[in-house]
């Protein structure tokens, strides 16, 4: 059996002696895409923080945390809430883009040609006009997109995105919904960290629930919203039943032509 992408042993956090997170345990596998859900307050953006190794000052971190599959071995990239911490504003997009790229060896012109690349692989129509903007110019949606598309630039085998849909629009949630479900080609794995149910069915084909600092019931995606075991998990399937049947009708199948998690539950 292949090396895990991401393997996560006995990853505790506390802060002045309180535990946050109590010990957790789970593995991602090259190419999936598994959802954390969990309510505000549960442990999730910290955990999200621990695994991209940037948590905030006065957080304990205990346990182990591997990259082990994939390309580019050895780290996580985050996306948070709020894109925008993520950017520099005084920097042009295609600037940012090219820092990790001209690290990796490109040169000049190729790390400019490889940046539109990246954006349009992303979901960025017309990605040279966006080369030149700032970040104070782009919408929410299409700073997520941004972000994504340096998380390519990066080379990172595991995305971590935290809540990166809960400001957007539902337009513009679909299609940074669409973009994330392109990130798992090529072997990358995606943890998709949110509240929303029913966002995560679109695109994930396992979930770990979390409530108060504890994982309380994880299965894949399809198993879990015909017969979820935990009553916290029952509550937030029963809260995501009016998002199911709409998403299922626009979602019946993922880019292979499989049904999707969300179709298949309601069938």
């Amino acid at each position: 059996m292949p090396a895990p992408a991401l393997s996560v042993k006995d990853l505790a956090l506390s802060s002045s002696g309180r535990q946050l997170v109590h010990p957790l345990t789970f593995s991602v596998a090259a190419g999936e895409r598994v959802a954390l859900l969990g309510a505000s307050g549960s442990g999730k953006s910290l955990t999200a923080s621990a695994l991209a190794g940037s948590l905030p000052e006065g957080i304990t971190a205990g346990g182990t945390i591997t990259f082990g599959a994939g390309p580019g071995k050895g780290r996580a990239v985050l996306i948070r809430q709020d894109p925008a911490t993520a950017l520099n504003p005084l920097v042009p997009v295609g600037r940012q883009l090219a820092i990790p790229l001209r690290s990796a060896g490109y040169s000049r012109a190729a790390a400019k040609a490889e940046a539109a690349r990246l954006l349009e692989r992303a979901g960025i129509g017309d990605p040279s006009l966006f080369l030149p903007r700032y970040t104070g110019q782009l919408s929410g949606g299409q700073l997520q997109r941004v972000c994504i598309a340096l998380a390519l630039a990066c080379g990172a085998p595991v995305l971590v995105a935290d809540e990166p849909t809960t400001a957007l629009d539902a337009v513009t949630q679909n299609t940074v919904l669409e973009t994330l479900r392109m990130w798992s080609t090529e072997g990358r794995s995606l943890l998709f960290i949110t509240h929303d149910l029913a966002a995560a069915a679109s695109i994930c084909t396992r979930a770990l629930v979390m409530e108060a600092g504890r994982i309380v019931e994880q299965a894949p995606m399809a198993d879990l919203l015909r017969n979820p075991r935990h009553p916290y998990t029952v509550r937030l399937v029963q809260a995501a039943s009016g998002a199911m049947e709409p998403l299922a009708a626009a979602r019946s199948t993922d880019g292979s032509g499989a049904r999707s998690a969300t179709a298949a539950a309601a069938a």
